[in-house]
């Protein structure tokens, strides 16, 4: 508990507090609050009942009541605020703690997905700023939070009455306008709005589409490497998984036909994650005949998709998709904030309803002021100015990448082509050479990720080093900093 002047929120819970008549009632009293005190039961700064309203309460004498609080006075568990009653005051460190997880001896007993969420520690996002090179972020120093914050007081001094109730588990109609609009107009894809469902997250579209189109024991394919958290969804529900190679042009198709079981492909074809590299047109339609020839599905994972340097931009699956085929998915963490957990799933005609029906079995919807929000952030032209400001800086910062690698080509080693995306990633001989590398820049306050940790279990390449680095988090003098604190460190 903190150590705070203000009195607690919570009240005084007289809930099984009893005495036993004829054993020294003021004792009892004074030692089953001190109790609750220690226990932390009784939060720090709660306002106790007047000895008067106690008395009434335990059907006992006034007399009892002020003896106990004497003795709670007198030990420092309580203290008197003139003119404003009894509150708790014992010190914060004579509260007793609650027992670590790790200390309580009960084995529990969970369900076979419980059990494989037990195993692995606690995962947590570093804490404090993003460091130079961190993955998955972007130039958050950019977002337009005045704007935003203006937006959020407008939705709340309109009438909210009749909007903040529950909403339609597909999202916000307006919102969903907007994206269809954005889709259409910048992205090339045309969709109706009624095919889209807004989500938590591109993690939470994962869950459902996995959970919408695998039964425990189907087979999955994705990339491998390829992105962690999309095999975590994949096989939460009993799904397997298989890894598909990745080559310059992108996840090798042809070794999707020795898997005639899979049922449906995660891929990220704008920006494969993590090596970068973008699918070309021939694999994408390769892809798409596969999935019509073996009627099977594909995610369609454009999580920074608006992100490109050089050249067109390659059509999306969904948007070559005849035959309702690709399930595609967006994001609103990159362009926006990632704790703004807004995502959305464009869907084939066919399985929008049981999508928003599975939607619904989850959290019901996603927030409806964030929702809201988004929508006219889009419809009065935020959005789209700030799409084209995060383009152009993260563009800069791809350049400083460029230009400061070639300059002083830390570890001598040679950084690949960036035509899109916010991160690179280039390759090492060896693990042993990966791992010492990223301990020597987290020493230097660098945060860089090795290439293993993208491989899938049981890979055969899972002994092949490799560095991914993100520069969209960081402005173009820190990358440049780090850069330069590379060279050195890595000699």
């Amino acid at each position: 508990m903190q150590n705070s002047t203000h009195a607690s929120p919570f009240p005084f819970d007289l809930t099984g507090l009893h005495l036993a008549p004829g054993k020294g009632l003021a004792v009892q009293l004074y030692q089953s609050l001190r109790d609750r005190i220690l226990k932390g039961q009784i939060d720090r700064q709660v306002k106790l009942p007047t000895t008067r309203e106690l008395a009434l309460a335990l059907s006992i004498s006034r007399t009892t009541v002020v003896r106990a609080y004497d003795q709670l006075y007198a030990e420092g568990y309580i203290s008197a605020r003139v003119g404003d009653g009894t509150y708790v005051s014992a010190p914060a460190s004579d509260i007793a703690r609650t027992p670590a997880a790790g200390a309580i001896d009960i084995a529990p007993r969970l369900s076979e997905l419980g059990q494989r969420m037990a195993l692995p520690a606690k995962v947590m996002p570093p804490p404090g700023k993003p460091r130079t090179f961190r993955l998955g972020v972007p130039a958050l120093d950019l977002f337009p939070g005045d704007v935003w914050a203006r937006l959020q007081a407008d939705f709340w001094r309109r009438g909210t009455e009749n909007r903040i109730g529950y909403s339609d588990p597909a999202g916000d109609p307006q919102l969903r306008d907007m994206l269809a609009g954005y889709l259409r107009n910048s992205r090339g894809l045309l969709c109706d709005p009624d095919q889209i469902i807004i989500t938590a997250g591109t993690q939470q579209a994962l869950f459902m589409c996995a959970q919408l189109l695998l039964n425990p024991g189907d087979t999955a394919a994705m990339e491998n490497p390829g992105y962690p958290r999309a095999a975590s969804a994949l096989t939460l529900n009993g799904g397997k998984v298989v890894g598909i190679g990745v080559d310059a042009e992108g996840i090798i198709t042809q070794e999707l036909h020795a898997h005639p079981d899979v049922r449906l492909a995660y891929v990220t074809p704008s920006h494969q994650y993590p090596t970068g590299v973008t699918l070309s047109l021939a694999r994408r339609l390769e892809l798409l005949a596969w999935a019509e020839a073996n009627q099977s599905y594909i995610l369609e994972d454009d999580y920074d998709g608006e992100y490109r340097y050089s050249g067109t931009p390659l059509a999306l699956l969904a948007s070559l998709d005849r035959s309702g085929r690709v399930l595609h998915m967006g994001t609103f963490s990159k362009i926006a904030f990632p704790g703004l957990r807004l995502g959305y799933i464009v869907a084939p005609p066919a399985l929008a309803t049981p999508l928003i029906n599975l939607r619904m079995q989850y959290d019901r919807h996603s927030s409806v002021p964030e929702q809201a929000v988004m929508a006219e952030f889009m419809a009065q032209g935020h959005f789209q100015r700030h799409v084209r400001r995060m383009r152009r800086a993260s563009r800069a910062r791809r350049d400083a990448m460029v230009d400061g690698w070639q300059r002083h080509q830390p570890g001598g080693i040679s950084l690949p082509e960036i035509d899109a995306g916010l991160h690179c990633s280039v390759r090492v001989p060896t693990v042993r050479q990966q791992d010492d590398m990223i301990d020597r820049a987290a020493e230097a306050g660098i945060e860089i990720d090795g290439l293993t940790r993208f491989w899938l279990p049981g890979s055969a390449r899972r002994n092949e080093g490799g560095l991914v680095m993100g520069f969209g988090g960081a402005d173009e003098a820190s990358i440049t900093t780090a850069i330069k604190t590379l060279a050195k460190i890595w000699r």
